[in-house]
């Protein structure tokens, strides 16, 4: 598919994947105009300019954000807890828009994709370093996962969820065998 023969281009990423803990946190992102600033995968970013990007993105941009908790994730796998989180985060962006799904071509990081909305998509390998889109899909989706595992923090401080974010660390994977798992832990994640 062309992009070129598309009104609106819509790039899809998650963060949250890999940790042991917290949600799989998905984000749509069409720009209204060309951004003035650079865009790359959220990883190869440093958190501060995950955060200076973030409002910069929003303002040039129709978007919007899914989450999935580690409580489905544990009940249906962390691969089609992250489709639910992709296809939530198109319902919720095609709702947001009101854009015909006839004028949209989403892009989708990664190999794979169930499309439950029955929408026109493509899946990239790499999109978020190839795709200004999905790039700062990855980057929305990595700040709001970041912020919520610092809240976490607040109420679960013995697990230090704003120093690692849920990665396996092994600062966390000390405090797993310290403390054992927190109400926010993917139990079916192996921890060592």
């Amino acid at each position: 598919m062309d992009r070129n023969t598309f009104k609106y281009i819509v790039g899809i990423d998650e963060a949250g994947r890999g940790p042991l803990a917290g949600p799989v946190v998905a984000s749509c992102v069409c720009f209204k105009k060309t951004p003035q600033f650079e865009l790359r995968d959220s990883k190869k970013l440093s958190p501060s300019k995950r955060e200076q990007l973030f409002p910069k993105i929003k303002n040039v941009s129709h978007y919007s954000f899914s989450l999935v908790n580690n409580k489905v994730i544990d009940d249906i796998n962390i691969f089609n807890a992250t489709q639910l989180a992709f296809n939530l985060a198109i319902s919720r962006f095609l709702v947001k828009t009101n854009f015909s799904k006839d004028d949209v071509l989403f892009i989708i990081d990664g190999p794979h994709f169930r499309d439950n909305c029955q929408v026109k998509y493509k899946c990239v390998i790499s999109a978020d370093n190839l795709v200004p889109e999905v790039s700062a899909a990855s980057i929305l989706a990595k700040v709001l996962r970041d912020r919520i595992m610092i809240s976490y923090d607040k109420f679960f401080p013995e697990w230090y969820f704003s120093q690692h974010k849920g990665y396996p660390t092994k600062l966390h994977r000390q405090a797993i065998k310290k403390q054992g798992f927190s109400p926010l832990h993917r139990l079916s994640f192996k921890s060592d």
